[in-house]
């Protein structure tokens, strides 16, 4: 069986993950789910895996991975960062967070289309 790996990698404090990290995970949790019978059917098994950082690995939060290759590779996105309120709550500090931008929009949580695409780019490498 072919095996499709997606990670996501984001700042964990005591079980707490800011807002757009929490809606980045959101978002690829319900892609998983609604991909996952279909490739199941066609011979491809979905790994899933969460990576949780502390505050020195910020830099990498939000990020998201398929068969090893960051999104923003497949998507042809840049990356970027800016403040992040929420947090800078877990750590008592001022904090940016990273953003992905596609096509002039940025966006501060990955949305499920963007996950998608970035999934059937991967797919395509994958040679069904």
């Amino acid at each position: 069986m072919k095996r499709l790996t997606i990670e996501w990698k984001h700042f964990d404090k005591n079980g707490k993950t800011c807002e757009r990290c929490g809606d980045t995970g959101s978002n690829l949790k319900q892609v998983i789910r609604e991909i996952s019978p279909a490739l199941s059917q066609q011979g491809i098994e979905v790994d899933y895996i969460e990576t949780k950082l502390d505050a020195k690995d910020m830099p990498e939060s939000n990020s998201v991975f398929i068969n090893g290759v960051p999104i923003e590779n497949l998507l042809n996105a840049s990356i970027s960062e800016n403040s992040c309120t929420s947090c800078g709550d877990l750590i008592d500090s001022d904090c940016n967070c990273r953003t992905v931008t596609v096509d002039d929009t940025t966006y501060e949580a990955i949305p499920t289309e963007l996950i998608k695409e970035a999934v059937l780019i991967s797919l395509n490498k994958i040679k069904i």
